[in-house]
């Protein structure tokens, strides 16, 4: 390799460790003041507690730390790689790195809504369970606050979880509907609902409640066996949308590798840029449109 191109390489990896640095000095030097200002608030925005949210996997302060640290170095790594492109338009430079700084900034967001979705999902599909765990307690002779206590020594997971919650408010005087109904508070879930009102009826006006909540099982079990069907058909719309939107950003680096000088015109102009941010948002749009399409409210 040409001495000149390890030298280039080398000052350009000395520029991004320069603005890194810069940037993440300036950044903790202001997370510092601001940080206390900021916990005051939070702990007033998360006074009632709800437990399936982002809090639950992460402190609001890390939170907030680690998307202003992935913020930050994805910033100087994308005008590092702008520098090293022979990109020097400042105006391109300023808003592809606050467009780098935003993104870094809500994927974190992003990730940990992933995980309260699937943590939200995963006790949604523990309900039948917890129906039909009822319901046979209840038919072999044990009270409903028995019944669910037995039950939630079998389950695991999040459902064991709320249940738990669930037991410990009942012993502390809560009655078990009630303590049901902060269940579904603190994770919101139509079956979940569905069992809570047969509960609290049956419990007001009498009957029993092992044949009601039989019937409420049947209905459970028939609703998920719908939404399954209704997932399956529509998984290769999800999947289109995600493959035409991502197609475009594969060939752009396809031909980047293959043949940079056709390819450096795109990024070192001006309309190119254009050409460019036309093509993100235009991808953007389809893919929310498509996912609009595919996704069926039932």
């Amino acid at each position: 390799m040409d001495i000149s191109i390890l030298q280039k390489i080398g000052i350009y990896l000395l520029v991004f460790a320069a603005v890194f640095l810069l940037i993440f000095l300036s950044v903790v030097m202001v997370q510092g003041i601001s940080m206390e200002h900021y916990d005051h608030k939070v702990k007033d925005k998360t006074a009632g507690g709800h437990r399936n949210d982002i809090g639950y996997f992460v402190a609001p302060r890390v939170l907030l730390q680690i998307q202003i640290s992935i913020g930050t170095l994805l910033m100087a790594l994308i005008v590092a790689i702008l520098l090293f492109c022979k990109v020097f338009m400042i105006p391109v430079l300023i808003v592809v790195s606050l467009l780098a700084l935003g993104l870094g900034y809500v994927l974190p967001i992003l990730y940990y809504s992933r995980k309260v979705k699937k943590r939200a999902s995963d006790f949604e599909g523990s309900i039948l369970d917890l129906s039909m765990g009822l319901t046979s307690g209840l038919r072999a002779g044990q009270a409903l606050p028995q019944a669910l206590e037995v039950f939630a020594r079998r389950s695991e997971g999040t459902l064991k979880e709320e249940l738990d919650i669930v037991l410990r408010e009942y012993r502390l005087g809560v009655e078990l509907p009630d303590a049901l109904q902060r269940m579904y508070d603190r994770l919101p879930c139509e079956d979940l609902q569905l069992l809570i009102v047969s509960i609290r009826l049956t419990l007001q006006s009498g009957g029993s409640l092992a044949d009601v909540l039989q019937r409420i099982t049947q209905t459970i079990r028939g609703r998920i066996e719908f939404q399954q069907k209704l997932r399956a058909l529509t998984a290769q719309g999800r999947f289109e949308a995600l493959a035409m939107s991502l197609a475009p950003l594969l060939a752009f680096v396809l031909l980047f590798a293959i043949n940079n000088d056709l390819m450096l015109p795109m990024v070192q102009t001006l309309i190119g840029w254009c050409a460019i941010g036309v093509m993100l948002t235009l991808e953007t749009i389809g893919y929310f449109v498509i996912r609009a399409i595919v996704d069926v409210k039932v």
